[in-house]
């Protein structure tokens, strides 16, 4: 009776919107001997990518036989866009300092061309 059951994993958004993953069923043979005991078997599946920041959510699976369903406990996913990203200024401070040289350069020859002037 319990050998074939389907197992669905879906996330569930912000909002309390349910969203179908994967689905798969299963069909388990159980060897000679083995009948009237639990067995455990694990199943497991990846989420590949997240799309964007909206796949934020609890995602779950669960298991369905004829009158038995059971749900997992969620694992909940925070996705963020790039996260933090560490910035340089080296061009900043690179072009910063090139003018502020220039401004100097050019400040240095007025004075000295009108200082011979004078």
């Amino acid at each position: 009776k319990y050998t074939k059951f389907s197992i669905s994993y879906y996330w569930i958004n912000s909002l309390g919107q349910k969203t179908s993953i994967y689905h798969r069923s299963e069909e388990v043979s159980i060897p000679p001997g083995e009948e009237n005991k639990t067995a455990t078997i694990p199943y497991d599946y990846t989420i590949t990518s997240l799309e964007n920041t909206s796949s934020t959510g609890t995602y779950y699976c669960d298991v369905k036989w004829d009158d038995i369903q059971i749900m997992g406990k969620g694992v909940f996913v925070l996705a963020r866009d790039t996260g933090y990203v560490e910035t340089f200024y080296v061009w900043e401070i690179l072009i910063t300092l090139t003018v502020l040289l220039a401004v100097l350069s050019i400040t240095a020859t007025a004075l000295l061309l009108w200082k011979r002037k004078v």
